[in-house]
């Protein structure tokens, strides 16, 4: 999709902290943090939100935790524990409309989500 900031991101149009890449998904730091680590997963194929995942693209969901678990050890969060969010929608927050997952960690977080 031409206009969406992820797909340039992913075109290299725009640059980033990339953290990991590989065929399918691309990880690179957030530019407004939330937690001391913030990383962005991302993956390559256009996916609007998870309202937007079917049965020809589901499998994404899978190569995206798979960069999750590596990701996390490559920044050395796997073992103290780590958040995963992804919000999908205008009301549940999602501001740019590609599929993504935030990866939170390098603090303590509370059992409450808001």
């Amino acid at each position: 999709m031409s206009d969406c900031v992820f797909c340039k991101i992913i075109n290299g149009e725009i640059p980033s902290s990339k953290v990991y890449e590989n065929d399918d998904v691309i990880v690179f730091r957030d530019i407004n943090p939330a937690a001391p680590v913030h990383v962005l997963v991302v993956p390559k194929v256009h996916i609007e939100s998870l309202e937007a995942l079917n049965h020809e693209n589901i499998d994404v969901v899978g190569k995206i935790h798979a960069a999750i678990l590596e990701t996390t050890k490559i920044l050395g969060i796997n073992k103290e524990g780590y958040r995963v969010v992804v919000n999908c929608g205008k009301n549940g927050g999602q501001t740019v409309p590609h599929l993504h997952y935030h990866v939170l960690g390098g603090t303590v977080f509370g059992e409450k989500m808001v």
